[in-house]
């Protein structure tokens, strides 16, 4: 399920209409493939480590978005279009992620990570990155630690 996009005019004080970026829907994780930073998947044992996974996502900000962060930047504080646009970069990497690990055939990715990077003054690239694995209940319970 990717995140829908809708544009919203907000009044300001000014009477003047400002585009923002609003998400619709709040980043879910997948239900059909585990993501996890750790990397184990907990009460799960890894049966085969299939390797190298990632989900990228080039977003370029629009020229609009760019002189209101500008303008915005000067009073301080959060700039809401920014984080909102981010938030919506990283959950689309995420899911490129777990497509990109299901048709190699994973059903879980473990110690995923993201890295971020410009590209020329109005790109951003995101990357969401983890190895991707095949996973089974542990049906094994765990040994008490004795300390002597």
């Amino acid at each position: 399920m990717k995140p829908q996009e809708e544009i919203k005019f907000n009044k300001t004080k000014q009477g003047k209409k400002v585009t923002a970026l609003v998400i619709s829907e709040p980043f879910k994780p997948p239900s059909d493939i585990f993501l996890a930073t750790t990397p184990f998947i907990s009460g799960h044992r890894i049966t085969q480590v299939i390797g190298t996974t990632f989900g990228l996502v080039v977003r370029s900000r629009g020229l609009g978005q760019n002189i209101w962060a500008f303008f915005r930047s000067w009073a301080g504080g959060e700039i809401k279009v920014y984080t909102q646009l981010f938030e919506q970069v990283r959950a689309q990497a995420l899911q490129r992620l777990g497509e990109h690990a299901k048709s190699l055939g994973a059903n879980a990715v473990v110690s995923v990570g993201f890295d971020t990077s410009e590209m020329g003054r109005a790109m951003t690239e995101v990357l969401a990155y983890g190895t991707a694995v095949i996973v089974e209940p542990d049906t094994h319970h765990a040994q008490p630690v004795e300390l002597h």
